[in-house]
């Protein structure tokens, strides 16, 4: 027992899943961020070389030197040139007649010239051989040693993405944590949904196969790179059909038995259920690597779904920590009503919706937080739940997101402070609309809110223990900025966060470590490596389960973009009234059925231009694209975020919410509250503007 203490603490005392599965996925976290962050501490090493060497740009390879001779003798070279005959055999010569005499003057002077540089080479070499002292030597070193880690860091971007993908799926897998309309609840729903994963990645370990023969088998090259890329795609689709294939055959003993077929479909992951979709019709076109073919195009932003994970990484261990709870306290001496501390929750949520990259990552790491707080403050479970789903709608337009970078990135008609000025307006509608409608629809409690001067003493008491965090994150920024001249934006963010938050893990480590409120009924601190591996642990299955989904979302992309689907509608509209019904009306069906990052890389290859070539503003178009996607994630049958909503609540919860009796709305508030908030916000936001250019 002593011994099994003593390996916890030293966090030697892991699952074999631990071992073989978060330990490995963080540690290709954290190699993403030293690789991005030893990018800015190399640059201002060369500045640094700079300042302290004069000319260390040449200084940081060891002079070579020159091979001419210094000392040449310009009378004996000018001799030796007029004495040597013309080549007697050039036929070019012939053609061109008898040479010229050569000039004896023109003759000194080219020699002269030439022994002019040459004494400078030497002299050169000679200045930089002396400014080669031990310390610079030792500089050099350790500059060239970290342009290394930075030169092997971008060439292994892909390998580090195909890895985390795979084991983090195969995770997911193993666990029962990928993304379905429902979990499973009977031993039926078990055996279909493994069942056809099972199929599903057989035909992705397929498709990879074909794709890795077809490559082989064209004229061009295939280099080592591509070749080891797709074994591992083909190694982690084998290991992926191998976990499904285990998981089939080991039914656990907790599952209930009957069950229902209509239901038990409904427990397939939607990546399955793309998988099955995309890979049927590529086989019926006889094209069958096209899952492997669309899967490849992930590679081309390998940069973008490693941020992906980074954000996800970042929202588990903001779940780890108090902060949360404690910005919860900040609002509560004033006993909101449920109606408006679910609008104060959602609008807060804006800030890290933001800054965790999309809105379902945001509702994976502090929806469960956000859910217990409402309901501890007495809100229904209808309006709970809608809150949990809509905390992460509201931010995705506010700088840094990282999908509005992806878009900028794939579209040279907008720029991301374009989009983002643009961004801060659709927040100030989206959130207004969302607080009219909590407030004017079904309010069910009264505005008795505390007096003044009685919440506003608490209030500013409940924010004494957030200063702390702020110095924290603040430390770190500036650390940053200074340091390293890397300033908090959009493109710095991915690899500032999982610095600030582990900075967080440890500040809390080290406050906590001896408090007696460690274990209170507030907050567990478990310290500073179990929460790090928690964290890690939620976040590997999260990543297998966003990045397959994504990826197979891409590869539905590539089903709509090859069926020509899109080129059945007009390529230009007369009218942008017209063009924008129809934007909205597929915008919002693509958020429907889609991941976001996939989404977009469709949007931008077919529906963007048919928006351009109707006369639609492109920033007037990534607004209402940006506002359908979210209105699309709330919208059944699929509604992502409130799956992930139920995922992270429990599907206990859910389940008694929808035994609450009342009206039809009451019975049905978490799915129709969001659909009108963010329905009337899409309809201001595609047709208001048309108004002052169409």
């Amino acid at each position: 027992m002593s011994q099994n203490v003593a390996l916890s603490k030293i966090g030697l005392q892991r699952s074999g899943l631990e071992w073989f599965s978060s330990l490995p996925a963080c540690l290709l976290l954290l190699a993403v961020v030293i690789f991005s962050t030893s990018s800015d501490i190399h640059n201002q090493m060369l500045r640094g070389g700079e300042q302290i060497w004069s000319g260390y740009y040449k200084l940081r390879m060891d002079p070579v030197a020159p091979t001419c001779n210094p000392n040449r003798d310009i009378d004996a070279a000018v001799a030796a040139e007029l004495a040597e005959a013309p080549a007697d055999d050039d036929p070019m010569a012939a053609l061109l007649g008898a040479p010229e005499a050569k000039n004896p003057a023109d003759i000194r002077l080219a020699i002269e010239r030439a022994l002019a540089d040459c004494r400078e080479a030497y002299a050169s070499y000679e200045s930089l051989e002396g400014q080669l002292t031990p310390g610079l030597r030792a500089y050099r070193a350790v500059e060239l040693f970290v342009a290394d880690l930075i030169a092997f860091g971008l060439s292994s971007q892909r390998y580090i993405l195909v890895i985390l993908v795979m084991l983090c799926a195969v995770t997911a897998t193993l666990s029962r944590h990928h993304i379905a309309m429902r979990a499973m609840e009977t031993r039926l729903d078990y055996t279909v949904s493994y069942t056809l994963q099972t199929i599903a990645n057989a035909m992705l370990l397929g498709s990879s196969v074909i794709f890795r023969q077809s490559t082989l088998g064209a004229e061009t090259s295939v280099s080592s790179e591509e070749l080891l890329l797709h074994n591992f795609w083909i190694t982690g689709f084998s290991c992926l059909t191998l976990a499904s294939l285990y998981r089939l055959l080991r039914v656990p003993e907790d599952l209930q038995s009957g069950g229902t077929l209509n239901k038990a479909f409904l427990a397939v992951p939607l990546y399955t259920v793309m998988c099955l979709i995309s890979g049927t019709y590529f086989a019926l076109i006889g094209h069958a690597s096209g899952i492997g073919i669309y899967l490849g195009k992930m590679m081309e932003l390998s940069d973008m779904f490693l941020n992906v994970g980074l954000y996800v990484w970042v929202g588990m261990m903001l779940k780890q920590t108090r902060l949360a709870t404690l910005v919860f306290n900040v609002f509560r001496p004033w006993r909101m009503p449920p109606e408006m501390l679910a609008v104060v929750a959602v609008l807060v949520a804006a800030i890290p919706t933001a800054y965790t990259g999309a809105s379902g990552i945001f509702v994976i790491a502090a929806g469960a937080v956000i859910y217990s707080e409402l309901r501890a403050a007495g809100a229904r479970r209808q309006l709970a739940l809608a809150a949990t789903a809509m905390s992460g709608s509201l931010g995705v337009v506010l700088r840094p997101c990282l999908l509005v970078v992806v878009i900028a990135y794939l579209n040279r008609e907008v720029t991301t402070d374009e989009l983002f000025g643009w961004g801060v307006w659709v927040f100030v509608l989206t959130a207004t609309m969302f607080t009219l409608v909590a407030l004017a629809v079904n309010r069910q409690s009264k505005f008795d809110l505390a007096p003044s001067s009685t919440a506003f003493p608490a209030m500013i008491q409940a924010l004494k223990p957030l200063i702390p965090y702020v110095l924290v994150i603040t430390a770190v920024v500036l650390l940053y900025r200074f340091a390293l001249d890397v300033t908090m934006d959009e493109f710095s963010a991915p690899r500032l966060l999982p610095v600030i938050m582990l900075a967080v893990l440890v500040y809390e480590h080290l406050s906590l470590k001896n408090a007696k409120g460690r274990t209170s009924g507030e907050f567990n601190h478990q310290g500073l490596e179990r929460s790090l591996r928690g964290a890690t642990n939620d976040t590997t299955a999260e990543i297998g389960a966003l990045l397959l989904l994504l990826g197979l979302s891409v590869s539905i992309g590539g089903v709509i973009e090859r069926s020509h689907i899109m080129q059945s509608f007009p390529q230009a509209f007369d009218s942008a009234w017209s063009a924008m019904l129809l934007m909205v009306v597929i915008l919002v069906i693509l958020g429907m059925i889609m991941d976001a990052f996939g989404a977009v890389i469709l949007v931008t290859a077919t529906v963007a231009t048919i928006a351009y070539s109707s006369g639609i503003h492109p920033i007037h178009f990534w607004m209402v694209t940006l506002v359908a996607f979210e209105l699309g994630y709330l919208s059944p049958p699929v509604a992502l975020n409130h799956l992930l909503t139920r995922q992270v609540v429990g599907e206990a919860e859910v389940m008694a919410a929808q035994q609450e009796t009342g009206t039809f709305y009451q019975r049905h508030e978490r799915i129709i509250m969001p659909l009108i908030a963010m329905g009337l916000s899409l309809l201001v936001v595609a047709f208001v503007p048309l108004m002052f250019y169409a």
